[in-house]
């Protein structure tokens, strides 16, 4: 499984069709799938600056629905500590795990 994490957090949009695609699946555990998420947003973030700011693009909501999906594997999201530029991604520390961490 290996391999199919590296891609992803290479390039979760690549491997995964949706947010909800990669936390329905059953190849890689649930702490990986979130670090996955991080990096997707972070991603989507640079996205919705780039579309803020001008360039070509149409909002997808795919930011919304990969914070939902964090949600649903971490609980909910402390978005008070996101960093101060505008592509802040969500850093660990908003991540509360839930207890009985669960994989698949």
């Amino acid at each position: 499984m290996k391999k199919l994490y590296d891609r992803a957090l290479a390039a979760p949009e690549r491997v995964f069709s949706t947010p909800e695609e990669l936390v329905h699946s059953t190849k890689l555990t649930v702490d990986q799938k979130i670090e996955v998420l991080r990096r997707w947003e972070y991603q989507a973030s640079e996205d919705a600056v780039a579309l803020e700011e001008g360039m070509p693009g149409e909002e997808t909501g795919l930011l919304r629905r990969i914070l939902i999906a964090l949600g649903e594997l971490a609980g909910p999201l402390n978005l008070d500590c996101t960093g101060p530029s505008k592509q802040h991604g969500v850093p660990h520390a908003a991540i509360r795990k839930q207890s009985g961490n669960r994989n698949g």
